[in-house]
């Protein structure tokens, strides 16, 4: 067996470097090799960090010059009813952070939820894009390298669709930037996130619209897709899963368990998260969906760059007065209503990360590993559960700093 040791030596002395080990040592060696290598440059001891439990060589499609793991904690919020398009029933949200009450407050929320009969989510749009940019000499050219994608949708769909079995193109968008061509090409990618999947295919549809039009490609991504950024454009077009969430609490649950009121959470919600991200120019307009969609993504093996996307979100809240006999009952205050809208949520069940041993386990308890039937349904259940899961944290922060115990519930539990 070879010592890590000496391969270590060896890289030192320039001999191999880093991601060469693997071609002289299977991929535990290699990644033991890489920690005594870092261990004596650094004097860091990576002791935990090469304590993990999937095999290295199982690691070799989601990460390059492997040393281990990075453990993240893990708790588990619910259980919570989900009545959605594709999630039906009672779900755990299994959530991975370091950020402490994080899980209490998710946890607080789908309570309240649970109280009321549980949550509605309907995933209301979906479509992964990749967005090539073509050069071309000036606008007369654009206009007709647009006109064309417009009239051969069918043999960019025919291109894209013949590298893969389960990806489907739904449409391709031009948008013409003076002497720049961007197609945003739309893809039903079922359950995966898909973003591979759309880089190949597109790839295939480009040489089409080359070898057809007088574009040049200049980048397979022209960031009109738009991945891993803040972007407009999701926050109107969608990436990926469109999903949204409401509940409607009664008032005697808001005044007696959360501590507050309708009243005063809808006016939380208007002046922090609505016109407060309005005056910051905000693309999100919610007090932290960002926290429950990163611990989710974290817990199940989604990309985790991409929550930049899925705190897409917007969180309205209003009182609702309850109907009678046809009439408004006025009498009893009325009770509150509260949805999120996430834009852009882009969640798979195959594929990347969700393979991995706990991300795999994670998905077990929401039911919803691998692929779904038909094709599609578990991605789609499960962003239609991180929808609630954000919910019940907006929920959650909404009522604590109404009644001003956000301060004192961080506090409590020593963070």
């Amino acid at each position: 067996m070879t010592d890590p040791a000496d391969l270590a030596a060896r890289v030192r002395e320039g001999e191999l470097r880093l991601y060469e080990l693997d071609d002289h040592a299977d991929p535990e060696t290699a990644a033991a090799a890489r920690r005594h290598l870092v261990a004596s440059e650094t004097d860091a001891n990576l002791e935990a960090v090469g304590d993990y439990t999937f095999a290295a060589a199982d690691a070799e499609a989601n990460v390059e010059n492997l040393v281990g793991a990075a453990q993240v904690p893990m708790g588990v919020a619910g259980p919570v009813p989900v009545d959605g398009s594709a999630a039906d029933g009672e779900y755990y949200l299994p959530l991975a952070t370091t950020e402490g009450a994080l899980v209490a407050s998710v946890n607080r929320g789908l309570s309240a939820i649970r109280a009321a009969g549980g949550a509605t989510a309907r995933v209301t749009d979906s479509g992964m894009t990749r967005a090539p940019v073509f050069r071309v000499r000036g606008v007369a050219q654009a206009q007709q390298v647009a006109e064309w994608v417009r009239e051969h949708t069918a043999d960019l769909r025919e291109a894209a669709e013949s590298t893969t079995s389960h990806g489907e193109l739904l449409d391709v968008d031009p948008y013409v930037v003076g002497d720049s061509v961007f197609l945003r090409f739309v893809y039903d990618t079922k359950d995966a996130m898909g973003m591979n999947m759309a880089t190949i295919a597109t790839r295939e549809a480009a040489d089409i619209v080359e070898s057809e039009t007088p574009a040049d490609l200049v980048a397979l991504s022209g960031n009109l897709c738009t991945d891993k950024k803040p972007a407009a454009i999701n926050a109107v077009e969608g990436r990926g899963r469109t999903v949204s969430a409401d509940v409607v609490l009664p008032r005697e649950y808001v005044e007696e368990t959360l501590k507050t009121t309708p009243e005063a959470m809808v006016e939380g919600n208007t002046r922090k998260n609505l016109v407060g991200s309005a005056k910051a120019a905000s693309l999100g307009f919610n007090a932290h969906a960002a926290n429950t969609v990163a611990a989710v993504f974290l817990a199940t093996g989604q990309d985790a760059a991409q929550v930049v996307e899925g705190a897409n979100a917007i969180t309205t809240m209003e009182v609702r007065k309850r109907e009678r006999d046809g009439d408004d009952e006025t009498d009893a205050g009325g009770d509150l209503y509260a949805s999120v809208s996430l834009a852009s949520l882009e969640v798979g069940t195959v594929g990347g990360g969700t393979k991995l041993p706990t991300q795999s386990a994670a998905l077990d308890v929401l039911g919803l590993a691998g692929g779904g039937d038909p094709p599609g349904a578990n991605a789609d259940a499960l962003a239609e559960v991180i929808a609630v899961g954000a919910l019940a944290g907006e929920l959650s922060l909404v009522a604590a700093f109404t009644s001003r115990h956000l301060a004192s519930a961080h506090a409590e539990l020593g963070r």
